[in-house]
């Protein structure tokens, strides 16, 4: 195509998108034409917007969201402890940490977690806590951690996935880059769906929504190269869901 180097950048823009539409339509109707259907020209009717009404009235017990997302998680590769209290969480991060020889330990900046005392409890191994000191590369810090420590802000059962917010102390890299991770959910914090998590942030309103929201279902799985899946290619290859309480 012939470039007029006079014409103005907003006719040339407008140019380029007509002959790209012209082209779009061209392909969409040979698909059409192939498929002996009719081109679709109008927007499809939507008479539901989000959720249907059974599915938001949709609840599992207590009891049922801790076996639900027990065995949805273990099925993904992922391991459930149900613990009664947060004394015995940490006793379990500890031991998990002596028994796996850990040196690097990384933590979110939460009140919740600093009352585990992981310090006293692992004397022998460095426990950092996350953006505590503003001369650490806490990126680095957290990639060549054994063990990363972080509490959920929710969980849904239904799909096994645990929700994490980022903020000033709770950067995203101590669930991403570690080699193991450790993820302390709260009893009340396990929903039934999914719905009952995101519902929250549109609450909120956009101004509140934290610059990263992560869910977690498992250890991280891929299959990008010649479909052969391998755990831990962008993220913890072992991970652990304590629910407390």
């Amino acid at each position: 195509m012939a470039i007029n180097a006079n014409q103005p950048h907003d006719e040339w823009l407008k140019m380029m998108e007509a002959q790209s539409r012209v082209k779009q339509m061209s392909f969409i109707a040979g698909i059409s034409s192939k498929l002996r259907r009719p081109m679709v020209t109008e927007a499809p009717s939507h008479p539901y917007r989000g959720a249907p009404d059974f599915w938001n009235a949709y609840e599992w017990t207590e009891e049922q969201r801790v076996e639900r997302f027990t065995e949805n998680f273990r099925n993904n590769g992922g391991h459930v402890e149900r613990l009664s209290s947060m004394e015995e969480a940490k006793s379990f991060i500890a031991d998990k940490a002596k028994a796996l020889g850990a040196r690097f330990v990384v933590r979110q900046n939460e009140a919740e977690l600093a009352e585990l005392d992981l310090e006293s409890e692992l004397p022998d191994a460095k426990i950092s806590v996350w953006n505590t000191d503003e001369d650490q590369v806490w990126m680095a810090r957290s990639a060549e951690a054994d063990i990363g420590v972080v509490m959920a802000d929710a969980a849904a059962a239904y799909t096994s996935s645990i929700m994490v917010r980022s903020s000033a102390g709770k950067g995203r890299s101590v669930s991403l880059l570690p080699t193991v991770l450790v993820v302390v959910i709260p009893l009340e914090r396990l929903k039934t769906r999914l719905g009952e998590i995101l519902n929250r942030f549109d609450e909120e309103g956009r101004e509140s929504l934290p610059a990263g929201i992560h869910f977690i279902s498992g250890p991280s799985r891929s299959s990008d190269i010649e479909n052969d899946l391998t755990i831990g290619v962008h993220g913890p290859g072992v991970v652990y869901a304590l629910i407390v309480g």
